[in-house]
């Protein structure tokens, strides 16, 4: 079992930024890849970057690439998701995602981002 505790959500305004954070624990070395997910009031969860246990980035969403950045520390069992330049329409819950080995999918609870004026 993996377990996922997300950080760092709030306000900010149009053009500001935010920097996420996620913590993992339990059986932190079977996790082979790390992954941001959003989900928008209305809209479907949709995946926004993703990076493997070797921190090599898999993906961007083409809406945040330039913008956000993800990375990941080991040692602190920890990704990061630095979102800079940011819009009203990335206003959403984000979420953190674990993919294990033994094919285990862990998600997080939640922060809530939202970019407002």
């Amino acid at each position: 079992q993996v377990q996922l505790v997300e950080s760092g959500g709030g306000l900010v305004q149009p053009g500001g930024s935010l920097r996420l954070s996620c913590a993992a624990s339990g059986f932190t070395s079977s996790i082979v890849s790390l992954s941001w997910h959003r989900q928008a009031p209305g809209k479907e969860r949709e995946l926004v970057a993703r990076i493997s246990s070797f921190g090599v980035i898999l993906n961007y969403a083409d809406t945040v690439k330039g913008r956000f950045t993800i990375s990941r520390d080991n040692a602190q069992n920890t990704v990061a998701l630095q979102m800079n330049s940011l819009k009203v329409e990335d206003t959403a819950v984000y979420y953190c995602r674990a993919l294990s080995s033994s094919g285990g999918v862990y998600w997080g609870q939640g922060t809530q981002v939202t970019v407002s004026s």
